[in-house]
């Protein structure tokens, strides 16, 4: 398949099964050493898809599979999701495409909270995730907001808190960065990010994972990596780069130090999985995909001013046609058609970070990042 790239941080999340598949990849004497039944209890399990989770035959594991993967943010009592990506899994469950939804694309929620009446409302997507501070809730109004969008039906569905994950930054010390360039944080302490790879530790790797707002430099724009698409690249390394380490440190193949992983992951990963299939039969069946070449993919939009600020739009014309038969290719597995037609919506691998091939924009484009 074609525009191979870095799979954003949740893709190797989801694809690693919280950290099984390395155990596949070291040697099953590893998996039988740890102790399937460990393994299998170390990760949570939700239901996230509720009533619309598609069949699956648990026996006989074949795809196309597809993959709700919500990103959430646990602050105080309440769970908020602003971070949603459609994992696509072939036939074969060899090929796997990812379609990260923008925070900020211009949607119809069926719910739309107390302000709207708990009615029908346009917005920004990431919205339907903050009706409410009951996560189950607001879970259900996500997975229907998209499912109104795209139709496709999600066989799995996990949900990750990025910033727990990256409490295991603790177990290998430090973890390269590499900003295409400068930054300074914007979170109160001035800390200055200097462009090219440098080592950083948790909190730094935080701070820096963090950031949304100062990618606004006219090179973000002209790469698609303004905004919240800066703070996703920079997310996409951290991943990659924390996997590298772990592997480096033979996490993969020793249980104890596996034991570690899967125990650090605890509540910060959970999975929604068919009744009768486990993490390890996941994590088997996907022995062959490699989480470095896996396709990513914009949805076709451009920033526009919206009743709601500075949104992005999918467009009537060519967006809308290439968008709707997008979701298509989900739903009837035929991706590699569709990347073949739509190249331009096809994330190409960057020096320092995942960057689209070519980024349609419009005049709004260079705005303010809401």
């Amino acid at each position: 398949m074609a525009g191979k790239s870095n799979a954003p941080w949740w893709a190797h999340v989801m694809l690693y099964a919280g950290g099984v598949t390395l155990v596949v990849a070291g040697g099953a004497a590893a998996v039988t050493q740890y102790g399937l039944n460990a393994a299998n209890n170390a990760i949570e399990h939700e239901d996230i898809l509720g009533d619309a989770q598609a069949d699956m035959d648990v026996e006989d594991i074949s795809g196309p599979l597809n993959i709700l993967v919500l990103g959430v943010d646990k602050q105080g009592g309440s769970t908020r999701s602003d971070t949603m990506i459609m994992v696509h899994i072939n036939e074969d469950l060899t090929d796997v495409s990812m379609v990260s939804l923008p925070r900020d694309l211009y949607v119809e929620i069926p719910d739309c909270g107390p302000d709207w009446g708990n009615n029908t409302c346009m917005q920004k997507l990431n919205h339907a995730a903050s009706i409410s501070d009951d996560w189950d809730v607001t879970r259900a109004n996500v997975v229907q907001t998209i499912y109104n969008l795209t139709g496709v039906e999600f066989h799995m569905g996990a949900t990750v808190d990025f910033e727990g994950f990256m409490d295991l930054v603790d177990l290998v010390g430090t973890v390269e960065l590499c900003p295409w360039h400068e930054i300074t944080s914007i979170h109160g302490d001035n800390r200055v990010f200097p462009e090219g790879c440098n080592d950083y530790s948790k909190e730094e790797a935080l701070d820096l994972i963090r950031q949304r707002y100062p990618w606004d430099d006219p090179e973000d724009y002209e790469k698609g990596l303004w905004g919240d698409y800066g703070r996703q690249a920079m997310q996409q390394q951290a991943i990659k780069a924390l996997i590298t380490e772990l592997k480096a440190d033979g996490y993969h193949k020793d249980p104890a130090k596996l034991t570690d992983v899967l125990n650090g992951l605890g509540s910060k990963l959970t999975l929604d999985l068919p009744d009768g299939l486990t993490v390890t039969d996941l994590a088997v069946n996907l022995r062959g995909i490699d989480p470095g070449d896996i396709t990513s993919i914009r949805v076709p939009a451009t920033s526009q001013e919206t009743d709601v600020g500075s949104s992005e739009v999918i467009a009537e014309g060519e967006q809308q046609i290439a968008a709707d038969a997008l979701w298509t290719a989900l739903q009837e597995d035929t991706m590699s058609e569709w990347i073949a037609q739509h190249p331009e919506w096809v994330k190409q691998t960057g020096n320092a970070a995942t960057v689209p091939a070519e980024t349609p924009t419009t005049e709004e484009s260079t705005g303010t990042v809401d």
